[in-house]
């Protein structure tokens, strides 16, 4: 389970820098051990949670202006919640 959630974290990272997402903000909970990066691209904003100790507990949350949510657990997921945004734009 931690290479196919670390396989997850380098392709959500790879694509992220590929479409020029930015980085917004960054915090880490000492006691937890856990980081909290907000990621964004125009209207388009998801959440990455990540566990130093336990990877396979990280995870990504994607939302949008309108309030709508999506737990991701692929970038195939991230990728359509992230095209449909851009789509209702025009």
């Amino acid at each position: 389970m931690r290479t196919l959630r670390a396989n997850l974290q380098s392709k959500v990272r790879d694509w992220t820098k590929l479409m020029g997402f930015r980085l917004n903000s960054s915090q880490t909970d000492q006691k937890k051990n856990v980081t909290t990066r907000h990621y964004f691209f125009e209207t388009f904003n998801f959440l990455e949670k990540l566990n130093a100790k336990e990877p396979e507990k990280s995870s990504y949350i994607c939302f949008d202006t309108y309030g709508e949510k999506l737990k991701v657990r692929s970038l195939l997921d991230l990728q359509t919640a992230f095209y449909e945004n851009i789509s209702q734009l025009k």
